[in-house]
């Protein structure tokens, strides 16, 4: 597994499921949905909505580009620490989504085009093997850093957003979340579950069932350096992820808006 594999096929993905976001902004106002409660609600409401399911949960529903699971992103400042329990519940809960399935194919098809690790071979034994592998490696790598050593090392495994301040500010602090990091009691500290815990990810699955020739200090390394920037690049996009939602669900129903607009100046006009 290759940094580049990683990033490319992250925003692949998200350039795939673009299109289907911003296709909901032509949804004509009177269509059926099926939840009216939750295609009308404002941008305020889903966020009082959200911070409700934080505070009683610990955790969110919320999803990057409506797909991607992001259980484990909120926006309240204060939030109760999580059990073990929780932490492990949460992580099998986004690490087993159906999303997982698609995610793991595409990267296992971008891995077989390039013929990385070429003992894994070619044809549908070696595809499965690297969806396989693939699979394996981001279900580790996220339970040892959000649940096993999170754990171990009482540290909390959600990502706050900041959400205020410019883009280079935000920008850093997502970038600075992978090396601190808040413990169970609120304090700062250095991330050991990311760092400590992305690495051990890779010696196991590097050392167990990756080929042979593959099993070796240099590509431990690059398998840790490529889950680090991928998580470092997720962080980012979940910082900013809620901007682009609450736009997209602004221009979502501008015909229905205009329509309220114009009853309510209709009636204006009626009065004497």
């Amino acid at each position: 597994m290759t940094p580049r594999t990683r990033v490319c096929s992250f925003l692949v993905i998200v350039t795939l499921l673009c299109p289907a976001v911003f296709a909901q902004q032509t949804t004509p106002p009177d269509a059926p949905s099926a939840s009216k409660a939750q295609s009308t609600s404002s941008p305020g409401d889903r966020a009082a909505q959200e911070k409700a399911q934080e505070q009683q949960n610990g955790t969110s529903n919320d999803r990057l580009f409506f797909a991607l699971p992001n259980f484990l992103t909120v926006q309240s400042k204060q939030l109760p620490p999580l059990t073990t329990g929780q932490k492990f519940k949460a992580i099998a809960r986004g690490s087993f989504d159906y999303v997982q399935v698609p995610w793991y194919a595409l990267l296992a098809g971008i891995s077989q085009a390039q013929n990385s690790e070429p003992g894994y071979g070619q044809g549908a034994e070696g595809y499965a093997k690297r969806f396989g592998a693939y699979a394996a490696d981001g279900t580790i790598e996220n339970f040892m850093t959000g649940a096993v050593l999170a754990s171990l090392f009482r540290q909390d495994p959600r990502y706050y957003q900041l959400g205020q301040g410019g883009f280079a500010h935000r920008t850093g602090y997502a970038v600075s979340r992978i090396f601190v990091t808040r413990s169970d009691s609120g304090h700062n500290q250095f991330n050991a579950s990311e760092i400590l815990g992305s690495a051990a990810a890779a010696a196991i699955s590097t050392y167990s069932y990756h080929p042979k020739q593959d099993r070796t200090l240099a590509n431990t390394a690059s398998v840790w350096g490529s889950e680090v920037g991928y998580d470092t690049i997720t962080t980012v996009v979940k910082e900013f992820w809620p901007d682009l939602r609450r736009k997209i669900s602004k221009n979502k129903h501008p015909a229905s808006k205009l329509r309220e607009t114009g009853d309510q100046d209709a009636v204006v006009v009626s009065l004497p």
